[in-house]
């Protein structure tokens, strides 16, 4: 693999020698390595069998994010989308948390969602795990959220046939509703799209960096949602993004359909162990 790691290396313009590489976690989807050369360490994602545009989407939503000049992300050194040439390679990032990494990742994700695009989507589809979602570009984020994100989930559930019988028929019903909980003049935030826990981590000094994005300009309530799907983000971390940019009234109404669409991913990706929480969401709004 070194030889491999050289030349992905030099492509990118680092003519230093490779002297380390091994494997680490990085995601189910792909091999993630540490590279090293006596200057610098890489983090380089490979996988020859990504989707079309896998590694350019997420390198654009990690330039989107960087340019808002909030939050750190990791920079992106070299990518490719040819065929037997798929790979990332970023910085690597290291560091161990502090009494204030959770507090700094709560303002800063927090001074991300002000920055605004000029209308709600992307530009290109892009993916959540491997699922390939739909984009473009509307003026109105309901009509966006309930076309592009539920509907799209709710007929590749149906092919799956994962999704069907009163499951089906509430979700038609939720969305020919969407308007009772999502109101209509929500502003464009720039958005990670894939916000959970394993999708943060901790560099020197203990700032926080945002990593792995599913890109997307939407209402900010969206990433916040899910944060909470798996419960894994702190109380100082709610605490110092409502000090920030508090949000808003309608958030307690349409954070559980806004979680519905991750455990929609989650159902059509891993099956029917997330059926009863994709459920309760349904009876929560609709009744049994």
């Amino acid at each position: 693999m070194k030889q491999r790691f050289q030349k992905l290396l030099q492509q990118a313009g680092v003519k230093e020698k490779v002297i380390n590489s091994k494997r680490v976690t990085g995601g189910s989807i792909n091999e993630a390595y540490l590279v090293e050369t006596k200057q610098q360490k890489f983090f380089i994602k490979y996988n020859e069998a990504a989707p079309n545009h896998f590694f350019t989407l997420e390198a654009m939503g990690l330039q989107l994010i960087q340019s808002t000049n909030t939050i750190h992300v990791p920079d992106v050194i070299s990518y490719s989308d040819e065929q037997d040439e798929r790979f990332l390679v970023l910085e690597w990032v290291s560091g161990n948390k502090t009494q204030q990494t959770d507090t700094l990742l709560g303002e800063r994700l927090a001074a991300m969602h002000q920055n605004m695009g000029e209308q709600h989507g992307f530009a290109k589809s892009t993916f959540i795990g491997t699922l390939q979602q739909p984009n473009g570009f509307y003026d109105s984020w309901l009509e966006y959220y309930r076309d592009r994100r539920l509907l799209t989930q709710l007929q590749l559930g149906v092919e799956r046939n994962v999704i069907s019988g009163k499951r089906r028929e509430k979700l038609e019903q939720l969305l020919m509703q969407l308007d009772r909980w999502i109101p209509e003049d929500i502003s464009p935030s720039y958005l990670h799209g894939d916000l959970w826990g394993g999708n943060w981590i901790v560099g020197k000094q203990g700032v926080p960096y945002l990593i792995d994005p599913s890109f997307l300009y939407g209402d900010r309530h969206f990433d916040l949602a899910f944060t909470e799907v798996f419960g894994v983000f702190s109380k100082k971390f709610y605490e110092a993004y409502e000090g920030t940019f508090p949000t808003k009234n309608y958030y307690r109404d349409c954070k559980p359909v806004y979680q519905l669409y991750y455990l929609l991913v989650h159902l059509n990706l891993f099956g029917e162990v997330y059926g009863p929480e994709v459920d309760a969401i349904l009876s929560y709004y609709l009744g049994n």
